[in-house]
């Protein structure tokens, strides 16, 4: 006897998940965060991107978060999947993100916009010009080209990565906690949105785990992790490995054996386990898939290359499993459709880390059971796939 999917409105029904948008946890679908204080005390509007791929991004609004500074957000198409806002290039002619607005006045450049945030609001513990954070900032820097030699090019050197790296653990060392400095501070969220997406490619592309071979980073990534602001901004191996390649101008594979087992499991899983989260999962991960599932069901049945009745169908499967433990045998040829909603799942624009690693299972496990068909490979050279016109406004 095959079991039948549970209805779109039984599985409302098993979902309670809400937060706070605007006063909670960090969240990457606020528009408008207060703190617990009024509109009329927001100076600030942080123009970043639909995805929180861009890692300057990032790094700014960590920073915010961190100091519960009030800001808007207004969110922009990065190039690499859809046109950017003729708005946006009013506003910022060159196109680049981030950018905020302060007071009127329109700043640009990450490391230009947090000086001017703290000429406003004070620094996050040392700040960005102060004597003992200028070296680490130039660490940074060096570590960043030694990753982007090592991953974008085919002759580029391990040899070189790991000496810098060598050099990043001496510093989280001599320190008595996790972090860069005695305390948490405006060190750490600079080395933040790069430490991330070299943990992730790396392990990807290389089959090097930073986080696993290095104690250092390795307290760190957990002293960071104890962190909501942080938790609300991190992203997962699979986001990070396929919203690279177009930003960076590809990744180079090395292709042995270590680099080919990592691939297949950020790709096909399984996911649990991955050394891209170690925090404890919230218990309500199952809720907050199903919860954003819901909301965006529509647009994410119509972008789907698959007939509409028969995702419909294969989705409610998928949904069921993932929160009752019921297997549901979902239509003939849905495999691929669930896989390419599977490899799309973006993190943290749509929902946080734990809570896509159990969508991605239920789905994949849900497609094995109509076949073993996979979706086309998601392109490198571009991610028009997810452009963000095909969505609603959070």
């Amino acid at each position: 006897m095959t079991n039948l999917p549970l209805s779109w409105t039984e599985l409302e029904a098993l979902t309670d998940f809400h937060i706070d948008m605007v006063n909670g946890p960090t969240n990457a679908q606020a528009r408008l965060r207060l703190f617990g204080l009024t509109q009329s005390d927001v100076r600030v509007t942080l123009y970043r991107d639909h995805h929180a791929w861009c890692p300057y991004c990032q790094k700014v609004w960590l920073w915010l978060e961190e100091k519960q500074i009030p800001y808007r957000i207004e969110k922009v198409t990065m190039f690499c999947y859809g046109e950017k806002e003729h708005w946006y290039k009013r506003k910022v002619p060159s196109g680049m993100l981030p950018a905020i607005e302060l007071d009127g006045r329109i700043i640009t450049e990450s490391d230009d916009i947090l000086i001017a945030l703290e000429q406003v609001f004070g620094s996050l513990g040392p700040g960005m010009k102060d004597p003992v954070v200028i070296p680490l900032r130039r660490l940074e820097r060096l570590l960043f080209r030694a990753w982007c030699d090592w991953l974008c090019y085919r002759t580029g050197s391990q040899h070189q990565f790991i000496g810098v790296v060598a050099m990043v653990e001496e510093v989280l060392g001599s320190t008595p906690g996790p972090y860069f400095l005695d305390e948490f501070s405006t060190a750490d969220v600079i080395f933040t949105p790069y430490i991330e997406r070299m943990n992730a490619s790396l392990y990807y592309y290389k089959g090097y785990s930073l986080r696993e071979e290095n104690p250092g980073l390795a307290a760190w990534f957990a002293g960071m992790e104890s962190r909501p602001t942080y938790r609300g901004t991190q992203s997962d191996f699979h986001t990070h490995a396929h919203d690279l390649p177009p930003q960076m101008g590809g990744c180079w594979e090395n292709g042995e054996p270590q680099m080919q087992r990592n691939k297949a499991r950020v790709d096909h899983g399984p996911w649990a386990g991955l050394p891209d989260v170690t925090y404890p999962e919230p218990q309500n991960s199952r809720a907050e898939a199903l919860q954003r599932v819901l909301k965006h069901r529509t647009n994410i049945i119509r972008v789907n290359p698959a007939d509409d009745r028969l995702l419909d169908e294969a989705l409610r499967c998928a949904l069921t499993y993932m929160m009752t433990s019921v297997a549901c045998t979902p239509p003939p040829g849905s495999d691929l459709a669930l896989r390419y909603l599977r490899d799309r799942i973006s993190v943290p624009r749509d929902m946080s880390i734990y809570a896509a690693k159990h969508l991605r299972a239920s789905l994949e496990a849900t497609a094995a059971l109509a076949g073993d068909g996979e979706s086309p490979p998601l392109p490198t050279t571009h991610r028009r796939d997810q452009n963000p016109a095909n969505f609603v406004r959070n």
